[in-house]
């Protein structure tokens, strides 16, 4: 009994100091951070959808910081020149510092690493597997590649990039599931255009990227899942453009739509572009044609299910690579 509490007490010395051994490596002990990533936006009353998928992911890991980016340069040169806006800063109090003075993917991982974060779990907030996914993907593959002379001296033990609403490709974690998952956090649009006694008319961003295949096949989904509320969905940018749509509503039959934003935030697309008095505006376009069309100016984002949708992939990124979150 005696020599098999000694051999017990052995192993236990050699894990432990194998487990240190592993862990010096990498220079310290694993210390985990999660970065949300979002295109963002420039309209302050769309923030509230990006903030709440933000909270939602607080609420579930509350022992872990949780830091956000905006993607687009475009949107961040906006709050860069408010920041230093004496005005803009005193009429909107209520705008969290983060935001105000938001940072790229680059700064916002090195504060982290510069705190001392080496495992840091990236989770966009993207719809698709488009231009700004594949460019976020790019920096975070060249991050997690640094090597160093000496292991230990690497920055990250794990770098890792969730996937987006839609799903992303490989066999990993099916895409199918993902629009599955979506079209049923979908449900409260559909109970309000069956309220409308209307169809549901969506329009994403897009891009000229073949991503924007997902989105005939995401209506495909929410027409099996709720046959009785038919969807469309366009994109502002590329494939399925707004005549595509048009003329399938006038094939149809269609009379009344309800039109929402198939994007986290309403912001500058979904106020100018798709509720917008101006000629172009979605909203206009198709009043002109007959239909009796009802806007409503909400981001997906603010839906529970979808920010809880962030949250899962968020799991799934940081089971994938070993880490525990808290």
């Amino acid at each position: 009994m005696k020599l098999f509490i000694s051999f017990l007490a052995a192993v236990s010395v050699f894990l432990a100091t194998f487990c240190q051994a592993s862990h010096s490596d990498y220079g310290s002990q694993p210390k985990t951070a999660i970065v949300i990533a979002s295109f963002g936006t420039s309209e302050p009353t769309a923030l509230m959808s990006i903030l709440n998928i933000k909270e939602k992911i607080e609420e579930t890991f509350p022992q872990t910081p949780v830091a956000l980016t905006f993607t687009s340069n475009i949107i961040r040169n906006v709050w860069q020149e408010r920041y230093n806006d004496k005005a803009f800063q005193e009429t909107h109090p209520e705008i969290p510092a983060e935001i105000k003075n938001v940072k790229g993917i680059i700064a916002t991982i090195g504060d982290l690493q510069n705190r001392g974060y080496n495992t840091i779990i990236v989770q966009p907030t993207h719809m698709v597997h488009g231009e700004q996914f594949l460019d976020l993907q790019s920096y975070i593959d060249a991050l997690a590649s640094i090597k160093t002379v000496k292991a230990k001296y690497r920055p990250f033990h794990v770098l890792a990039l969730g996937r987006p609403a839609s799903g992303t490709i490989g066999i990993t974690h099916d895409y199918n599931d993902d629009l599955h998952r979506l079209a049923v956090a979908m449900a409260g649009d559909i109970v309000l255009a069956r309220q409308n006694n209307s169809v549901l008319v969506y329009m994403a961003h897009g891009n000229e990227h073949m991503a924007n295949g997902i989105y005939p096949q995401f209506q495909q989904v929410m027409r099996k899942m709720y046959p009785d509320v038919k969807t469309y969905v366009g994109a502002v940018e590329g494939f399925p453009e707004f005549d595509l749509v048009l003329d399938e509503l006038l094939r149809d039959g269609v009379k009344k739509i309800t039109l929402k934003p198939f994007m986290i935030v309403a912001g500058d697309h979904a106020i100018n572009d798709m509720a917008g008095d101006e000629e172009d505006a979605w909203k206009v376009m198709l009043s002109q044609k007959g239909f009796e069309v009802i806007p409503v100016l909400q981001g997906i984002g603010s839906n529970d299910a979808v920010a809880e949708i962030f949250v899962d992939h968020i799991r799934d990124a940081a089971g994938d690579h070993g880490v525990i979150l808290h």
